[in-house]
């Protein structure tokens, strides 16, 4: 089990801004990018796992309300540099979501392989 610590995904990323079609694909690269330099940092490597279980709890930066379905939409560039990392294509994963109740600006990835169950 490993478990990561990501930068809080941009504003632009939100499936409610508004914004120009040329930001939203730099946000998107920039933050696919820090994902997955973040990962490497933090010691993610490749895995052998077919299929991956993976928790995202995120901590919003402020005490405002937050939905979570806008946190997983936002996180969708830095999950795609998470997979680059690990070697294991997010079709594959088993994911679960939460916020959680205290601030951080900060999401937490937590990834555990799936040991497949012999036939």
């Amino acid at each position: 089990m490993m478990t990561l610590v990501m930068p809080w995904p941009s504003t632009d990323l939100s499936p409610n801004a508004r914004v120009h079609w040329a930001v939203l694909a730099r946000a998107k690269k920039a933050y696919r990018e820090a994902c997955g330099w973040q990962a490497k940092a933090q010691g993610a490597r490749r895995l052998a796992a077919e299929r991956l279980e993976v928790t995202f709890t995120f901590y919003p930066p402020t005490k405002r309300r937050i939905d979570l379905d806008n946190c997983i939409a936002r996180m969708k560039a830095g999950i795609d540099g998470i997979a680059d990392v690990v070697g294991v294509d997010d079709s594959k994963w088993r994911m679960s979501f939460e916020i959680a109740p205290h601030v951080g600006g900060m999401v937490k990835v937590t990834i555990q392989e799936i040991n497949p169950t012999p036939c």
